[in-house]
């Protein structure tokens, strides 16, 4: 089995679904996260799903990652994206590979959304594919994690 992998969900993701539906579609968090969860379980990966509208709370869940045995994480901030110091520092200081997440296609919407403060310290960021953004940063760690085996095994 490959292992675990940390969903995190920031600021406002819990009104998904009746928050701007125009932007954010009508598919709830609990939907997504059983979504989240059956892509993860088809790929033998095992899925915990968190959501926190607090800074320090998402913060305290990077840090302790590696402890409680994931793998990677694949990290929706929210709006905490774009000005959030402490959970960009957070993600520079733990060693589990991280994957920015959005819904929305954040680079065409708002200028201030197209700025990242955790992208530069992420391994990769996928925005604008809906629900589908989740699944496919989940496929991205368990890329990643396959070509860090490869690379340990010498091919």
């Amino acid at each position: 089995m490959p292992g675990a992998a940390l969903i995190l969900h920031g600021v406002n993701l819990n009104l998904l679904g009746t928050r701007e539906p125009a932007v954010y579609g009508r598919t709830t968090l609990a939907a997504v996260d059983r979504l989240i969860k059956e892509h993860g379980r088809k790929r033998g990966l095992r899925v915990e799903c968190r959501q926190s509208n607090i800074e320090g709370e998402l913060v305290n869940w990077l840090q302790g990652a590696r402890r409680e045995g994931f793998m990677g994480v694949v990290f929706n901030p929210g709006a905490f994206t774009h000005y959030s110091i402490a959970l960009r520092d957070a993600v520079a200081a733990i060693d589990v590979p991280v994957v920015e997440v959005h819904l929305s296609n954040v680079h065409a919407r708002e200028e201030f959304r197209s700025r990242s403060v955790i992208a530069a310290v992420a391994r990769g960021q996928i925005s604008g594919f809906g629900p589908q953004s989740y699944l496919l940063g989940l496929d991205a760690l368990l890329s990643l994690r396959t070509t860090a085996t490869r690379a340990r095994a010498g091919r």
